[in-house]
């Protein structure tokens, strides 16, 4: 059991939300080390070294062909080994907003078929038209699996910022299987907590904000939890008061708690 959680904050050219990513982390009981990716791909650094990899927001590399394409490639003809190992070994992958870009398009998630098989969703261009940054509201669908979302029973308010969001399974049957294998995380809600097409911001099929893997253990999300792990980050908290249930901390120390088992 380790006495010190270590989360690799990943970095890559376009990375722009690593900080909020990193200080989350942080402020749940983590050591965090900022660590570019071609650092990896030189093997200067390892992921054995690390028990979370956080894979932030941003445009990386413009987000040239696609949204998260290029770091998925990298992922997926250049640390597909490291990162099958990593995932083997019990250790956790955080992806948001570009990082669930990247993760979806290597393959690494949702991982239906087997770790880096074929692509078996998208994230694809918001159904308005345009890019979308505002507050929206998740639901966590199922408080037991991911082991990110244990005990968030509550709705979890968060900014989103992105303009290729809208998840679309490869299939029919992809979609199926994310339901029967527990593997949708969250989906977008009203303030009662109903899945109503005036809220889903994107156009995300089934309202999905996130998913996980099958494990449990790699989870990726579009809204940015990261950026609500402290009452006064809420853009209303002077009017409507402190309310700390409604941020996006537990995920974090959800994580940490998990990783100190490893």
């Amino acid at each position: 059991m380790p006495s010190t959680v270590k989360a690799l904050i990943l970095r890559a050219a376009g990375t722009n939300c690593d900080y909020e990513m990193a200080h989350a982390f942080e402020t749940a009981g983590a050591e965090i080390e900022y660590v570019h990716i071609n650092r990896l791909v030189r093997r200067e650094r390892t992921l054995d070294e690390f028990h979370i990899l956080g894979v932030p927001g941003g445009f990386t590399y413009g987000d040239d062909i696609s949204a998260g394409k290029i770091q998925a490639n990298e992922f997926k003809y250049k640390l597909a080994d490291d990162l099958t190992r990593f995932v083997e070994k019990g250790k956790l992958i955080l992806g948001i907003c570009n990082g669930f870009q990247a993760l979806v398009k290597a393959s690494l998630l949702p991982d239906i078929h087997g770790l880096f098989g074929r692509q078996e969703a998208t994230l694809f261009n918001n159904d308005v038209g345009r890019f979308r940054c505002e507050w929206i509201r998740l639901k966590a669908v199922d408080q037991g699996k991911c082991v990110f979302t244990r005990g968030l029973e509550y709705i979890l308010e968060a900014p989103i910022a992105h303009g290729e969001g809208r998840f679309v399974p490869g299939a029919p049957a992809d979609l199926r299987a994310l339901w029967e294998n527990r593997q949708i995380v969250f989906q977008y809600v009203d303030s009662q907590g109903c899945v109503v097409p005036e809220v889903n911001p994107n156009g995300s099929v089934d309202a999905i904000a996130g998913v996980c893997d099958p494990t449990g253990r790699i989870l990726a999300l579009m809204p940015h939890p990261e950026r609500h792990v402290h009452p006064t980050q809420h853009p209303r908290w002077t009017r409507e008061g402190l309310q700390s249930d409604q941020n996006g901390l537990k995920l974090f120390q959800n994580a940490v708690e998990y990783a100190r088992q490893l």
